[in-house]
């Protein structure tokens, strides 16, 4: 299935390579450019694209403001945010507006391709960076001292039933290594790894990997010291 991308980015050298990039993939078809929000928001309704790739600053309508007309019509776009910038002011409002990925732009081409093809199948994709920020603002629980104790993840995540190589799997995506990083890590195939995911996604209810960092943060499977 061809993955159909409009990009839009008010930087006209920056649209010309993204476009290049994902043009040289057989999987994925450009099928419109804009340069500011506003028309962003037209094409995306005339060309019903299944991912809007899209800069955060811009004239006329900004990303956020674009991602959330965008999502409200309700025409199956799923946006994905390309931008410069890793902010909280940057990526709370983008992701609140309905964005299921954030890349920075020192992303790789591989990256963004890979991203691009995560969204169009409808699964969340966010920088280690982001990720790492975004989970930290969700687990923080104000008025707890830092010296309480807690008992070791593995006691806490008994109960969920993970084996052990699965709790190796959510360590490492919880820390920001995308598959192929965690098959390398683990020495495993990324088929492995893919299983390992399915299995713990249904083991612990949870909707997708975002859902996942945020329970291993919880519970104390990610690395503290990498965020």
């Amino acid at each position: 299935m061809t993955i159909r991308v409009l990009v839009v980015d008010d930087q006209a050298v920056v649209r010309d390579g993204v476009v290049l990039l994902l043009s040289s993939a057989d999987d994925v078809e450009v099928v419109g450019e804009a340069g500011d929000g506003r028309q962003a928001v037209r094409l995306a309704s005339e060309l019903r694209p299944d991912v809007a790739l899209i800069d955060l600053r811009m004239p006329e309508l900004d990303g956020a403001r674009a991602t959330a007309e965008i999502v409200a019509r309700d025409i199956g776009v799923r946006v994905l945010i390309l931008t410069t910038f890793a902010d909280d002011d940057a990526v709370l409002p983008a992701l609140r507006a309905g964005a299921v990925g954030y890349l920075t732009k020192d992303a790789t081409g591989e990256a963004l391709l890979a991203a691009v093809r995560e969204v169009a199948a409808d699964r969340t994709v966010l920088d280690p960076a982001v990720q790492r920020r975004l989970v930290q603002l969700l687990v923080s629980e104000p008025g707890l001292p830092p010296s309480v104790p807690t008992p070791p993840a593995e006691v806490r995540v008994r109960t969920a039933g993970l084996t052990r190589r699965e709790i190796d799997v959510v360590r490492l995506v919880a820390n920001g290594l995308n598959n192929r990083q965690v098959a390398k890590e683990m020495v495993v195939s990324e088929a492995t790894v893919k299983t390992h995911l399915n299995h713990v996604l249904a083991k612990l209810a949870v909707e997708d990997r975002a859902a996942l960092v945020a329970w291993a943060w919880r519970h104390g499977l990610a690395d503290r010291t990498q965020a």
